[in-house]
């Protein structure tokens, strides 16, 4: 018998029946619809999402280090300053204090703090959004900060959530901490952990304390608004918070936590920019050097390099310390020339310009006006050049460079210029003789006002220190020795002898000639007529040869003046011809680089060493003993004496008192536009230019504008500062002697005190000539 199926329920039955399958019904429909969403999310479909590639190696926009030779940190090329540290590199208590603030339950959740938010969802987000540490990890390396739109923000905070628990996948939780801190923004250029311990307390992430770490941490909920450089106040409230959460986890006694927060915010505030730090030139020359290596050494999937985001690792040659000694040297040094400068102009007209006339004057700041920066942007605005002209007599509210620190002030474009043509420069630079490694570069005074690199862009008249390249070549062509004696009289070039056009007769710059002597007393007292008589003997052709086989690239007229230095050289190429001497004949080209790695610290490149023979070792030490004699009982005799009067102990740093073998010549060109020297003990050997931009700008006398006065002292102090680090280990012993030795050199000169007032005259020995510009 069939039964019949009763369909006559309640109507409260009947919609309760309703409701509930609705609600399964719209249950099921919201369910499959999250859960499509979040597929379509995690397909790419919402917006691109990352790859498992992209989530192993996550763009962390990386700077490229620069690293000295001693493993210090010397600078940086980035777009963000930012350098990863490892998790084993933060200390704990800063690990503990980032928990403890942003992420209580960090070691239990897989991404996602389902408890947080849930709460946040009931408050509706008021109080905060409940992310994550991981969540905030996948904001900041792959979507930013996201739309205020509410629908963009739901789809961003879904791609949030899906790459957060790929992250927890991917990653362990150590590894998540440190890529946190490591793409955490600090400002103030301090991106990464890493950048802000060095930023705001001048140490590395392991050396910070649990208040500095304290106060980092609390600076993550809004790094503007806890700007510790502007708001101290406001950052040492915000770091007790994160203290008392630290106390509230349990990684923190309470007894402790009331001591720290007692404790003022200090700061050891260096900001790091491309202006700042030790080895501006250098760095400045790296870059130039990087932008054309990235040309020529692509990636393995033949994409280009960028050293401002592929966190690359330079290796360099130079030494922070001795960078450093240099440095100071440089800025003690030329602090007190510079003041002896200023003195010396007040009486001229014309300052700082001497013996010109005011069509040259014009020409010159003319040439100025056109290369500033003035000139060119308002060039690209069309302006005409009346109107150029006119605004460089405008006066303007500036900030100008003196020795004294930046200054405030007001000055037309135009005394600006004239200001700044007041200025001597420098170019430093130290090298090993053996290795060809570059161990000191200081291009100028000050690399933000004075950009133009004197070590390898600035080439100038190098005076007497081109002497030595033409008694060697007189040893070599002619087997002369130190010893032997020549004739200090007039001499005269006939015309038609090497090119001469008419006839030249080089004069000793005191007019005094002293008969016969040896040449290493003829090169010590840098006399005139017997580089005359050598040159011709031998031939310009022969020097210039040799002086290219050491290394100096520049261009040099075949003519017997060169012989007094009429020639224009870099710092960087005489230090190397003269370190040739130092290495037994072996010319070893600069290098400033060690290697280059990668992020991952992959060798990327090596250089290979370039060197080659240019004399033997007898002829090499020969020319030592010639330089030795400078120091002995010449223009460098002041680096073994006590000193002299006159002012002299305020503006060269008197004494030295060095009792060590010293090579070395001082130089000095017309009218004390140049000052050089060139020293070298076995293992080290560094030259100093100093002189006005302008050659028209320079002393009026040879006492203060001769070499042994504006180059020396530097070289001076620069060395003593090294002998006084004993972990720099420099050497203090003789250079070495050849197993039988051929050629004389051990010939008797008498030592000749240092004499302030003569010694100028023994310097100034090159002529102004006319060669092509």
């Amino acid at each position: 018998m069939a039964i019949k199926k009763n369909n006559n329920k309640p109507d409260v039955v009947r919609d309760i029946d309703y409701y509930r399958k609705k609600f399964w019904r719209v249950f099921l429909y919201t369910l499959g619809g999250i859960f499509l969403f979040f597929l379509l999310a995690s397909w790419g479909l919402l917006g691109h999402m990352p790859s498992f590639d992209e989530l192993e190696n996550p763009n962390s926009n990386l700077a490229t280090e620069i690293i000295s030779a001693d493993g210090v940190t010397i600078g940086k090329f980035y777009n963000e300053n930012r350098t990863s540290v490892k998790y084993s590199d933060l200390p704990p208590h800063l690990v503990k204090a980032l928990v403890a603030t942003e992420d209580e339950r960090f070691y239990e959740h897989s991404g996602i703090d389902g408890k947080r938010t849930v709460g946040a969802v009931m408050r509706l987000g008021t109080n905060g959004g409940a992310s994550t540490l991981t969540q905030q990890l996948a904001k900041m390396l792959f979507h930013g900060e996201g739309s205020r739109f509410l629908p963009f923000r739901v789809i961003q905070k879904a791609k949030e959530w899906i790459i957060a628990v790929r992250l927890e996948r991917q990653y362990t939780k150590n590894e998540i901490i440190a890529m946190y801190f490591n793409k955490a923004d600090f400002v103030n250029t301090a991106v990464g952990i890493r950048s802000a311990a060095k930023v705001y307390f001048g140490k590395e992430p392991k050396d910070l304390n649990i208040e500095e770490s304290a106060m980092l941490v609390g600076m993550l909920t809004n790094p503007s608004y806890f700007n510790p450089v502007r708001r101290a106040e406001r950052v040492k409230t915000r770091r007790n918070i994160v203290l008392d959460q630290m106390v509230r986890n349990g990684v923190l006694d309470k007894e402790k936590a009331t001591v720290l927060k007692e404790k003022p915010i200090t700061l050891h505030f260096h900001p790091e920019s491309h202006t700042d730090g030790i080895a501006t030139y250098f760095r400045e020359y790296l870059r130039d050097f990087m932008k054309e290596w990235v040309k020529e050494n692509k990636k393995p999937d033949g994409s280009d390099y960028d050293i401002y985001t592929d966190g690359l690792k330079i290796y360099t040659t130079i030494d922070s310390r001795m960078q450093t000694y240099a440095e100071e040297a440089v800025t003690d040094h030329m602090a007190n020339l510079q003041q002896e400068f200023w003195s010396q102009q007040k009486t001229n007209k014309n300052a700082p310009f001497v013996n010109l006339n005011e069509a040259e004057t014009e020409r010159l700041m003319m040439r100025a006006r056109k290369n500033s920066e003035r000139w060119s942007l308002m060039k690209a605005e069309d302006k005409s050049e009346e109107e150029i002209l006119k605004s460089f007599n405008v006066k303007t509210k500036m900030k100008v460079f003196s020795w004294k620190g930046e200054k405030d002030t007001i000055m037309t474009p135009n005394d600006s210029i004239r200001y700044y043509k007041h200025f001597l420069q420098t170019g430093m630079m130290a090298m090993e003789p053996r290795t060809g490694n570059v161990k000191v570069w200081v291009g100028g005074i000050n690399y933000k006002h004075f950009q133009y690199d004197h070590v390898a862009q600035g080439a100038r008249q190098v005076g007497s220190t081109f002497k030595p390249f033409v008694y060697a070549t007189a040893i070599e062509q002619a087997g002369m020795s130190p010893c032997d004696s020549i004739l200090d009289s007039p001499f005269t070039i006939p015309k038609g002898r090497h090119h001469v056009t008419e006839n030249w007769t080089p004069n000793n710059s005191n007019g005094e000639y002293r008969g016969m002597v040896t040449l290493k007393k003829a090169l010590a007292l840098s006399i005139n007529t017997v580089s005359a008589k050598l040159i011709d003997k031998v031939g310009p052709e022969a020097v210039i040869d040799l002086t290219h086989k050491l290394g100096v690239k520049s261009d040099i007229p075949a003519q017997p003046s060169i012989a007094l230095g009429a020639v224009e050289i870099t710092v960087e190429d005489m230090v190397a011809a003269y370190s040739t001497f130092a290495n037994e004949g072996v010319y070893v080209k600069p290098q400033v680089i060690v290697k280059i790695e990668d992020k991952n610290g992959v060798e990327l490149y090596k250089p290979v060493t370039e060197s080659h023979d240019v004399l033997n070792k007898d002829i090499a030490y020969a020319v030592l003993k010639l330089l030795e004699g400078v120091t002995e009982s010449g223009s460098g005799a002041r680096l073994r004496t006590q000193g002299g009067g006159n002012g002299y102990n305020r503006v060269t740093g008197y004494p030295y008192v060095f009792k060590n073998p010293i090579a070395g010549k001082t130089g000095t060109t017309q009218n004390q536009s140049d000052g050089w020297f060139v020293g070298m003990v076995p293992d080290l050997a560094a030259g100093v230019w100093v002189g006005n931009e302008d050659r028209s700008a320079h002393f009026k006398g040879i006492t203060y504008g001769q070499g042994a006065t504006a180059a020396l002292p530097i070289w001076a102090m620069f060395m003593k500062k090294c002998y006084g680090d004993s972990s720099l280990k420099v050497s203090m012993e003789p250079f070495k002697r050849p197993a039988n030795l051929a050629i004389k050199v051990d010939c008797y000169t008498p030592v000749v005190k240092d004499t302030t007032d003569t010694e100028g005259g023994q310097e100034q020995d090159t002529e102004e000539l006319d060669l092509g510009g």
